[in-house]
């Protein structure tokens, strides 16, 4: 299948990179070359703008970090001659995506809502969750894209759109983790335990999730901060699913408490550092 890849940044990279090794005739866009060049060394084929990848390709994938660089993108890609499906795999919320899909129906251009989970460690072992939600029959085509990042696809449902359901409640659940494990592991630490010894109990407990198995035995206790994504990037996932909550009528009580907390980091200057430094927020209050 020859298929075009719309941003190759930390989670786009390996995807695309996955899709060259299941056998798919690659042509990738990003307006960073050296980003490109690793794809392009293993025969992928370069695209000058948006424009010139949906020219050459019927099926394109789209992995941006913001909806506002979506929306600039999606014109030039909706200016290409061949473009038929459009594959969205950002955290964009349900009226974005509705959007989207309402100016792709005006040029023919099938949406298929298909936001992923697993972390840029997960991209490049190929073992992301993907939540997918569209017309069946386009669906079913691009399965094998799907099962070239990750071995779990749920269908959300017939509706671009569903799947971002799926994805921000998944992704504020991991947000709240994150920021409730900080303060739990920080005041481990200030009562004296160290923290593989409490990683430890955690992960045998019922204080186990995915900031204890993965983000601190990985990103923070080594010392490497390098999970992958920003307290930026994360923050707009996690206000997507407090405005889905809330036009649902769900009192996002803990939600908000935890958004509170990277708030508090983007007013210190921390917006553009990884997500595992929030942490370090919870940290710097304990100076005060």
């Amino acid at each position: 299948m020859r298929i075009g890849f719309l941003g190759i940044g930390n989670m786009g990279r390996p995807m695309a990179g996955k899709l060259l090794d299941a056998g798919h005739e690659l042509w990738v866009h990003d307006i960073r070359d050296e980003a490109m060049q690793p794809l392009l060394d293993r025969q992928a084929r370069r695209a000058g703008s948006p424009t010139e990848l949906a020219d050459a390709c019927d099926t394109v994938v789209v992995s941006l970090p913001t909806l506002a660089i979506f929306r600039q993108a999606l014109d030039d890609l909706l200016a290409g001659g061949a473009l038929k499906t459009l594959v969205n795999t950002c955290t964009v919320g349900g009226p974005f995506v509705a959007e989207v899909e309402r100016l792709c129906a005006e040029r023919g251009v099938t949406v298929i809502d298909a936001p992923i989970s697993g972390g840029p460690a997960g991209a490049a072992a190929g073992t992301l969750a993907v939540m997918v939600s569209g017309d069946p029959e386009t669906v079913a085509r691009l399965d094998p894209v799907f099962r070239a990042w990750g071995p779990t696809v749920v269908v959300a449902g017939d509706t671009p759109g569903a799947a971002q359901t799926m994805k921000l409640t998944n992704n504020i659940l991991f947000a709240v983790g994150l920021v409730a494990t900080s303060e739990a592991m920080t005041m481990a630490e200030k009562g004296g335990i160290a923290p593989e010894t409490m990683l430890q109990v955690l992960n045998n407990g019922t204080g186990k999730n995915f900031a204890t198995t993965n983000v601190f035995p990985n990103n923070i206790v080594p010392g490497s901060f390098d999970f992958g994504a920003t307290v930026e990037i994360l923050m707009k996932d996690v206000n997507l699913a407090i405005e889905q909550g809330e036009s649902l009528g769900v009192p996002m009580w803990v939600c908000q408490a935890a958004r509170l907390v990277m708030l508090h980091g983007k007013f210190q200057g921390r917006a553009d550092q990884d997500l595992s430094r929030i942490v370090e927020i919870v940290r710097d209050g304990t100076k005060s």
